[in-house]
């Protein structure tokens, strides 16, 4: 049997958190085979519900959970983790303004990036869920140089479910057979799901789909907009499917990546396709199974492309610019 690995959940007692810690118990998240150790970390407020969670991973008799560890100290909550899911943020509020907002979160993702370093494995990896997660992102890291940058990642894979499933529906096709759907940008409402360059049973999108006008419009805007419109038809957010995002994001990045596919993920800009460097950025990536990863070359973008991009380019970049104001990095 193989060597436990530590998993930290923060915001572990929360609607994703519960949604998300009784699949990576059972083995969906790392693998059937890959006996786990969670990390739970919750705010003290929060601690006797976290106490019932605990309660109901115990009741599930989980073959691969070897241990459960409910905290509210961050030094014990990222002690030798090797995957840390970093979930619990403070949602955007009526009348909050977006610096007021990245300057609250701020105050969750700056100590967090720091007890990584200073506690997690060496091997350590992060995925940031909470939102606005690019940025959460990009604030941890910042305060954790330890930790080399081709560790930290930012869900846009929720993004990509959405996009894939509503091309599926258009075509009338199972939702499997579209591929090399990339998200580019901020997880936000101008993200690019990039349609022109994904296929769906073979074909390319645009000649499957014949409808240049919905995929531009609707299309575009219905992705954007999923998570507001889940809100106002079940009166709280998608809580199901951001986890479910967050546990393919993981196996994306553990597996290798067919070659005609990607995964889209968030990660830090090296250049690529002209992306500012150090922005935590969503791209198509490919993956080696291994740990290993890299932006998938060849995607081609026309005049519409090249300014939906542009426009997340822009927002992420006055998202730096807010942050690095406040002192956050």
């Amino acid at each position: 049997m193989k060597t436990p690995l530590k998993v930290t959940v923060t915001g572990a007692a929360g609607q994703i958190g519960y949604q998300l810690l009784f699949r990576i118990a059972s083995g969906q998240m790392l693998g059937a085979d890959q006996p786990i150790e969670l990390r739970l970390l919750e705010i003290e407020p929060a601690m006797k519900a976290l106490e019932g969670v605990v309660m109901e991973l115990d009741d599930c008799a989980f073959p691969l959970l070897r241990g459960i560890e409910a905290t509210s100290e961050l030094g014990v909550a990222f002690n030798g983790t090797n995957w840390a899911l970093l979930v619990g943020s403070i949602p955007r509020k009526a009348g909050m303004e977006r610096s007021d907002l990245l300057g609250v979160n701020g105050g969750i993702f700056k100590p967090q990036g720091r007890a990584i370093a200073e506690n997690a494995a060496s091997d350590v990896r992060v995925l940031v869920v909470g939102n606005p997660c690019n940025t959460n992102c990009l604030i941890a890291r910042s305060n954790a140089p330890e930790v080399p940058a081709d560790r930290w990642f930012a869900m846009t894979r929720l993004d990509q479910n959405r996009a894939e499933t509503q091309i599926a529906k258009r075509v009338g096709t199972g939702v499997g057979g579209v591929k090399n759907l990339a998200i580019w940008g901020n997880h936000s409402s101008t993200q690019f799901p990039d349609f022109a360059n994904a296929t769906v049973d073979g074909r390319g999108v645009l000649e499957a789909v014949n409808d240049r006008a919905w995929l531009e419009g609707d299309f575009l805007t219905t992705v954007q907009k999923r998570g507001a419109a889940i809100i106002e038809a079940r009166g709280a957010s998608s809580a199901a499917s951001a986890a479910n995002a967050a546990i393919d994001t993981v196996i994306g990045l553990t597996s290798p990546t067919p070659a005609d596919d990607c995964i889209s993920v968030a990660v830090t800009s090296r250049g690529e396709y002209g992306v500012p460097e150090g922005l935590t950025f969503g791209l198509p990536i490919v993956s080696d199974g291994k740990g290993g990863y890299s932006v998938k070359e060849g995607f081609v973008h026309d005049e519409f492309a090249t300014a939906k991009i542009a426009a997340t380019t822009e927002e992420l970049v006055g998202e730096r610019e807010d942050v690095r104001g406040l002192g956050l990095i």
